[in-house]
């Protein structure tokens, strides 16, 4: 069985990603492009919450059941919502290509109907000593998101 979810993100930063999961494995796979992004990294989270009433703000913090510190995508401790940066070049469309083993499109902790934020500035993984890095990564403004939903398969 193949899950399959898709987020249209709006905003500055504007783009569609795609999550594809076969079953209860690992990894979840997200692919896509957003464009609008200025040169350099741009943080990259799944937030709890799929509300957009108020933009991107209403959407909450990231994604974290286990009450985790902010981290990178590679580390153990890590919020769930915790995908890293996005890399764009200035010149053209960013591509979205990450595989993921935390998240999931299935059960209690599917990020299924969580928004994704893109934002302004690179995720410091939580290593960069600022007051914000073990919590937000200090990634900046939420300048694009989209709420998750079901694909059509």
């Amino acid at each position: 069985m193949v899950v399959k979810a898709v987020c249209v993100i709006n905003g500055d930063a504007k783009g569609t990603v795609f999550f594809e999961q076969e079953g209860e494995g690992c990894p979840v796979k997200v692919t896509g492009e957003v464009t609008g992004l200025a040169k350099g990294q741009h943080g990259f989270h799944v937030h709890e919450f799929g509300d957009n009433t108020n933009g991107c703000m209403s959407s909450g913090p990231h994604f974290n059941p286990y009450q985790k510190e902010h981290g990178a995508p590679t580390d153990e401790n890590r919020h769930l919502g915790d995908l890293g940066n996005i890399i764009a070049s200035g010149d053209g469309p960013t591509p979205v290509d990450i595989s993921d083993c935390k998240i999931t499109l299935l059960g209690a902790n599917s990020i299924i109907g969580r928004t994704v934020v893109v934002h302004a500035d690179p995720d410091d993984l939580g290593k960069g000593g600022h007051e914000l890095s073990k919590t937000t990564g200090n990634a900046g403004a939420r300048i694009g998101c989209g709420v998750i939903g079901i694909a059509k398969i």
